[in-house]
């Protein structure tokens, strides 16, 4: 069969293959990418339709070129300067820690040497930002704390590729001289920042002059131009093609065109994407798997393990939560994509013979294939109690009144100020109410009121009152402290939970705070008068007096002491007998327990 006809009939059998293992695994709740692995296991290693697997997959690594650029777009360089922490913290911790630990195990294995282990230790070390991304992607969960994270330790394994390829160079101690691997750094930072250049000043106005054009398919030559012009640059430059397309992403996220790029290029990447994994199950060695049976089936879920105990452990080291380290330790076990470029590397070389190349590719493969597995499974260790999180994004945001949480309280107290045709900035800690108040139009922002960055990106130095609505007590007091302490010029209107909570919050000299249920108690009171016969404006009196009372009471309390103004109660204690005869006997020092329930009852 001819080039042209061989290559039509491979593209129409990945095709087919996509097309038909998409839907079943999907159906089956195992996760498109399970059956893109499949599908190619199948047109490969099987039934040997398509034979050159490595080359096909040459190509659709252009998916994950295309994946890291839309990914790109949603990152802007603000957000991806806040996860700088995460990127180089969490990222260089995982590469170190794994790398070593597995080095150490290769070395023990006693297949390789010392140079080889440190290969296939910082190769292993790696994992896939393709699989890892795209079931991030099928659950929705990109945007989310520990999709976040998971995203920042891929980017730094991106990085990681130009000093472990020179580290190749340095182990092999070639002919290349002492300054090769200064040399390649130099050329990769230079790259780095030619990219930033371009696309700070010419990206943008090359959009706008094809936009002035008018032609739609001009746009979409461009779109594909950069984002495969940008991993060219990048591959030239000794780092990944996908790195290159994810700067030129962040270079167009604040662009006017960005959401067009996106549209143009979701196609492309979503069947590049379906055939760079459909590549994987093709070039999977199944001789080489059935050869080394034994060690394979020990070594990849060592491996794996390895690493999620690892990842787990930093996660939680470095601040998160039993169930986003759960999920970020189970989505991360796998090699990676970059592990294929340093094995192959490693063999041309010497530091280790082609045949443990080709098994180290094999047990990645594997790892890769497992990986949906597991990150289902992990769904059965979760607590099920955290709290779900979202993206924090606070575009738009920065107004006269800034409102920490949105509970019913604050939705009340919002449309009182948006009545009154002032703006709002709200900001909460839960996603679903976040969901269900962005379905009556409301523009709330995800965000944790008790972080200063958080406040500050939400707009608290251009706000002259800060309302703190939150529902926990002790969320609010973190809120009012935090305030006070870094921006002691803001008035502070708080909610409080209780008496005992509002005589604190005085001490602490908010300027003003009110008990979430004295106004309804006062309205639901005077409400029951009237239907008792009272006219409405004596109820309306009465509750002024006790309002009048409660307010007098308080500020007693505030500096005397609980039980001062204990006089100013309207109460008619009833003592009835105990139903059970007490089993020891009053404590003559023990509080009035009538001082209790006249508390509770001012409190209701």
């Amino acid at each position: 069969m001819s080039a042209p006809n061989a290559l039509f009939s491979e593209t129409i059998l990945l095709l087919g293959g996509a097309v038909v293992a998409a839907p079943i695994f999907k159906k089956l709740g195992l996760g498109t990418v399970l059956g893109y692995l499949a599908a190619g296991i199948v047109i490969g290693p099987v039934f040997h339709g398509i034979t050159d697997g490595e080359q096909i997959l040459g190509v659709a690594e252009l998916g994950v070129v295309f994946l890291l650029f839309i990914i790109g777009l949603e990152l802007k360089p603000s957000r991806l300067w806040q996860m700088r922490r995460d990127i180089f913290g969490l990222g260089t911790a995982q590469v170190v820690v794994t790398g070593l630990a597995l080095t150490a195990l290769a070395w023990a294995s006693g297949v390789l040497d010392w140079r080889g282990s440190i290969v296939a230790g910082f190769g292993l070390a790696l994992s896939s930002t393709a699989f890892a991304m795209q079931i991030l992607e099928g659950d929705g969960d990109v945007n989310t704390r520990y999709g976040q994270r998971s995203f920042s330790m891929l980017l730094f394994q991106d990085l990681a590729i130009v000093p472990l390829l020179a580290l190749i160079s340095v182990l092999d101690g070639g002919d290349k001289g002492s300054n090769a691997p200064l040399t390649d750094f130099a050329v990769a930072v230079g790259a780095v920042a030619a990219m930033v250049v371009a696309g700070r000043y010419l990206l943008t106005p090359l959009f706008q002059v094809i936009a002035r054009t008018g032609a739609r398919e001009a746009m979409i030559a461009a779109a594909l131009f950069v984002v495969m012009g940008s991993a060219s640059l990048m591959q030239l430059a000794g780092l990944s093609m996908a790195m290159g397309a994810f700067l030129s992403g962040v270079m167009l996220a604040e662009s006017s065109y960005r959401h067009e790029l996106e549209a143009d290029i979701e196609p492309f990447r979503g069947v590049l994407l379906a055939i760079f994994f459909i590549a994987v199950g093709l070039s999977l060695q199944l001789d080489v798997l059935a050869d080394n049976a034994l060690f394979v089936i020990v070594a990849v879920p060592i491996v794996m393990a390895v690493k999620a105990i690892i990842i787990y452990g930093l996660c939680r080291i470095s601040g998160s939560p039993h169930d986003d380290a759960i999920r970020i330790a189970f989505l991360l076990p796998q090699g990676g994509e970059f592990g294929f470029v340093l094995f192959t590397a490693a063999g041309v070389t010497g530091l280790m013979s082609t045949s443990t190349a080709s098994l180290l590719v094999a047990i990645v493969t594997l790892s890769m294939a497992l990986t949906p597995i597991g990150a289902a499974l992990s769904k059965r260790l979760l607590n099920g109690d955290a709290q779900e999180e979202l993206d924090e994004d606070f575009e738009g945001a920065g107004a006269d009144v800034l409102m920490v949480g949105f509970s019913r309280f604050g939705q009340i107290a919002a449309q009182i100020l948006l009545a009154g045709g002032r703006s709002v900035t709200v900001i909460d800690f839960s996603a679903d109410r976040i969901r269900q108040a962005s379905t009556f139009g409301f523009r709330i922002y995800f965000g944790d009121g008790t972080r200063k960055d958080v406040l500050r990106s939400a707009g608290i130095d251009r706000a002259k009152i800060v309302l703190v609505c939150t529902q926990k007590k002790e969320i609010t007091d973190k809120v009012v402290e935090l305030v006070q302490a870094d921006y002691p010029h803001t008035r502070l209107y708080v909610r409080s939970y209780d008496r005992i909570h509002s005589i604190e919050l005085r001490n602490k000299g908010v300027d003003y705070e009110l008990r979430e249920t004295l106004e309804s108690g006062l309205l639901f009171g005077r409400r029951t008068l009237e239907a008792l016969g009272v006219s409405e404006t004596d109820a309306y009196e009465i509750g002024e007096d006790i309002r009048k009372r409660d307010e007098a009471r308080l500020a007693l309390q505030v500096s005397e002491g609980l039980q001062a103004g204990r006089d100013m109660l309207f109460s008619h204690p009833v003592r009835p007998e105990p139903l059970v005869k007490p089993k020891r006997a009053a404590d003559p020092f023990e509080d009035d327990p009538l001082a209790g329930t006249a508390d509770a009852t001012a409190d209701a």
